[in-house]
């Protein structure tokens, strides 16, 4: 349910794939990101109808960190049509996550 993103896919899976897209930017290393791991798996089998879900290894792939300024992790980026709307910096909960899904899925 959740792809893993990177230079080669980016473009296809986000920018020309319309609909909403949740990007979770994380890294192995990062304790608050193992932590919100399940509940974003959880988010996308619940919500799967409603946005894609995909994430990106910073450590795989600086780039797509660098290039949207990915400075803290866990950070979820929301995507809608190739465009960030809304984004969510640090672990969330499942009730806030959804929240972010829900406010943009339409």
């Amino acid at each position: 349910m959740v792809q893993d993103l990177n230079t080669n896919n980016f473009d296809q899976l986000i920018n020309q794939t319309p609909g909403l897209h949740a990007v979770r930017f994380w890294a192995e290393w990062c304790g608050p990101c193992r932590m919100m791991a399940p509940i974003y798996q959880q988010a996308a089998a619940a919500l799967h109808e409603q946005a894609h879900f995909a994430e990106v290894d910073i450590d795989a792939v600086p780039e797509l960190a660098s290039q949207f300024r990915v400075q803290s992790i866990p950070t979820v980026l929301l995507f809608k049509d190739g465009q960030v709307v809304d984004k969510m910096i640090g672990a969330a909960s499942q009730t806030q996550l959804q929240q972010l899904i829900q406010r943009h899925a339409a």
